[in-house]
């Protein structure tokens, strides 16, 4: 009915099994004007979860509990999609149910704290993920999606944005393999565009949107000097597959804004950062969004 969405917003408000807490479908039908959710970002495995009390959907729980969201969403009359979100180095042991060491495209330490049971600890040094791991990654944000049908949601939202996973692979500070995943531009874009495939290939690119935040340094990363040039380039990749939409986390390089936009021949939501309330319809009257994605962590 109209052209806002809920953005994406971390809620930490899951059980210890990563089923979303009988707060979740009250907290989004309370937001069910906006016609489009998009979720927290929810773990398509064991691996993927970063924070402590996020949810999941890579267990049967956990797409049975999702289910009474989805029905909370649809009985008023709106539309919910999934953020899939592996947030890879961006993790500690105590906040995950195996307590494993993070994984990440490179065993390079982000060099920021993050909030656990105990407080606040240094992120350790991540692991860095085979061939076959990597494989096995991809194979997990597929099931995650169909799993995210499953539960009754309208499609996906795959995050490779904010310093998690994808973006990590993304950034040359954060990725210096050696292999097919890493090095040049067309190397480190790899890991995105084949999960946007696999999911598009499981469930349909009609079903399937991608986030990404070109310029955002966040969570210890950095583009590079490459780093417009690379999102040019994963833009015109992932545009081939015809997904449902690109949102893009904006942070004011409005030359590649416009120049992403006419590489996109799908719907473009924009969520710029910080723009005040009368504001958030410029983007679209001036033709370089479609969508406006509102929220503010509280």
């Amino acid at each position: 009915p109209h052209r806002l969405a809920l953005a994406p917003m971390t809620r930490s408000r899951a059980n210890a099994d990563g089923t979303p807490s009988d707060l979740v479908p009250t907290y989004y039908a309370q937001r069910a004007s906006l016609g489009l959710l998009i979720t927290e970002g929810t773990q398509p495995s064991e691996d993927g979860q970063g924070y402590t009390m996020t949810p999941g959907i890579h267990s049967q729980a956990q797409v049975e509990a999702w289910k009474k969201v989805t029905a909370a969403v649809h009985a008023k009359g709106a539309h919910i999609v999934m953020q899939i979100m592996h947030a890879g180095r961006m993790s500690h042991p105590d906040n995950t149910p195996h307590h494993r060491q993070p994984v990440a495209p490179s065993a390079i330490a982000p060099g920021q704290k993050m909030y656990t049971p105990t407080g606040m600890q240094d992120a350790p040094t991540p692991r860095a993920l085979s061939l076959d791991e990597i494989k096995q990654t991809i194979d997990d944000f597929r099931t995650a999606a169909r799993n995210a049908i499953d539960a009754g949601m309208d499609g996906v939202e795959i995050h490779g944005a904010n310093g998690y996973l994808i973006n990590q692979f993304l950034a040359p500070n954060a990725n210096i393999r050696t292999d097919a995943y890493g090095g040049s531009i067309e190397n480190r874009a790899r890991f995105a565009i084949e999960v946007a495939a696999a999911v598009a290939a499981e469930i349909g690119p009609e079903r399937t949107g991608i986030r990404l935040s070109p310029g955002f340094d966040v969570g210890g990363l950095s583009d590079g000097p490459e780093g417009d040039d690379l999102h040019r380039y994963l833009v015109s990749q992932l545009d081939k597959l015809k997904l449902a939409y690109l949102h893009l986390h904006h942070f004011g390089n409005d030359a590649l804004l416009i120049d992403l936009r006419n590489r996109w021949s799908e719907k473009l939501l924009v969520n710029r950062n910080g723009r005040p309330v009368d504001a958030v319809g410029n983007d679209i009257d001036k033709g370089l969004a479609d969508m406006a994605p509102i929220g503010i962590w509280a």
